[in-house]
């Protein structure tokens, strides 16, 4: 079984940072697409940040400019670096790892931007 365990949430100021991770632990075969999705209170959830194997990345319009998503692929970790926070970026943040033909998803980290 594979397991993505997040961190790094919490309370925040607006303008603030924090980072988020997302380790990747158990029988990984290889790791296609790793990525960051949110889903806000009475909202729908949104894909924020992804980031391909061959590095190609792709961010919602909402967070371009302000967060950036990386990994290191020998800890089998996926990043995201939440600048210039919001208090429209509350939400609980889920990390997603695919790997071959399954989907893999995390158990979420609040993260809450005060204004």
């Amino acid at each position: 079984q594979v397991q993505l365990v997040e961190s790094g949430g919490g309370l925040v100021q607006a303008g603030g940072s924090l980072r988020l991770s997302c380790a990747a632990s158990g029988m990984i075969v290889s790791i296609n697409v790793m990525g960051w999705y949110r889903r806000a209170p009475g909202q729908t959830r949104e894909l924020v940040a992804r980031l391909g194997s061959g590095g190609s990345t792709n961010y919602a319009d909402s967070v371009k400019g302000r967060f950036t998503i990386s990994r290191d692929n020998a800890k089998n970790t996926v990043y995201l670096q939440m600048n210039s926070l919001k208090p429209e970026d509350t939400a609980v943040y889920y990390c997603l790892m695919t790997s071959g033909v399954s989907t893999y998803r995390g158990q979420g980290t609040q993260v809450t931007v005060s204004s």
